[in-house]
């Protein structure tokens, strides 16, 4: 299989761990915090990450640690706990939705700050995918305005600071292994990952079953829906650009959609139609 077919394949693999990341989210939260479920997710991924991939932190130079730092700030670290705190009051397919303004930020914080150069046939793509988000977000909001979608904005931050993280790992760390970037993410994490969860309250109710039950929901989360999929996501974003790696913010929702359906959550012909607008953004933002 050659790199154009691989990256498709990457893609869709990515969209279907990551499309079921926020069902996984809300089931945690039905015995967690935000604030714990956010430390549990990390810190599974770490523990995984460090036992298969300890040994690529040497591999890392000296002056590549501080980009390690900033992406795992704005790659891992603020997202887990801004989704969490989102879906206390928003729908996770709304935060799924909103997820796929990720592309539009990478485009825009790409061109502006770190001087990347995309093809019109590219932003045509962003912008299409980003129409169809929108459409399935505005509907959503018609149908369910019991929630309280300023939460939205904690979602919205998360996708800039996704798009941030893409262009620093295109820029900065494209020639480092995707192993030892995701492994140096998480074990820069680790210590104030434990902290936050010490003082989150989480010991003193670790041994309740329903905290228990949650608890084996995030460590799926951590581990395939963190863990594995970071070192994928950077795998695609070497192979390809980072417009094309954040498209895969289009595809998420759809899967996030059909786990709603089994939690009964309902989708409208407005919503199939903006699904369908969205894998045209997917296709137009991937063409070079």
């Amino acid at each position: 299989m050659n790199a154009r077919q691989l990256k498709w394949v990457y893609l869709m693999i990515l969209a279907l761990i990551w499309g079921s990341s926020f069902i996984l989210i809300k089931k945690g939260l039905v015995g967690l915090t935000a604030l714990q479920l956010g430390s549990l997710r990390i810190l599974f991924a770490a523990i995984f990450l460090l036992l298969i991939g300890f040994k690529s932190l040497v591999k890392i130079p000296k002056e590549k640690w501080k980009y390690i730092a900033l992406t795992s700030l704005f790659g891992t670290f603020t997202p887990a706990y801004l989704f969490a705190i989102a879906e206390t009051e928003i729908d996770s397919s709304i935060t799924a939705i909103l997820n796929s303004l990720t592309p539009l930020n990478t485009l825009i914080l790409g061109a502006m700050a770190f001087g990347i150069n995309f093809k019109r046939s590219q932003v045509w793509g962003v912008f299409i995918g980003l129409v169809g988000s929108m459409l399935l977000v505005f509907n959503g909001a018609i149908n369910h305005p019991e929630q309280n979608y300023y939460y939205a904005i904690l979602v919205i931050v998360a996708s800039v600071c996704y798009a941030i993280n893409v262009n620093l790992l295109k820029k900065y760390l494209h020639d480092l292994s995707p192993l030892s970037i995701t492994t140096g993410n998480f074990a820069f994490l680790l210590l104030p990952t434990l902290l936050i969860l010490f003082f989150s309250g989480f010991f003193d109710v670790i041994h309740v079953k329903t905290v228990q039950h949650s608890v084996l929901f995030i460590m799926i989360l951590g581990v395939v829906g963190t863990g594995i999929a970071n070192i994928l996501f950077f795998k695609l974003i070497q192979m390809s650009s980072p417009v094309f790696a954040t498209s895969v913010t289009y595809l998420i929702p759809i899967v996030a959609f059909f786990w709603g359906l089994l939690d009964n959550e309902m989708l409208t012909p407005v919503q199939f139609f903006g699904a369908f607008i969205i894998l045209i953004g997917v296709y137009l933002s991937a063409k070079k």
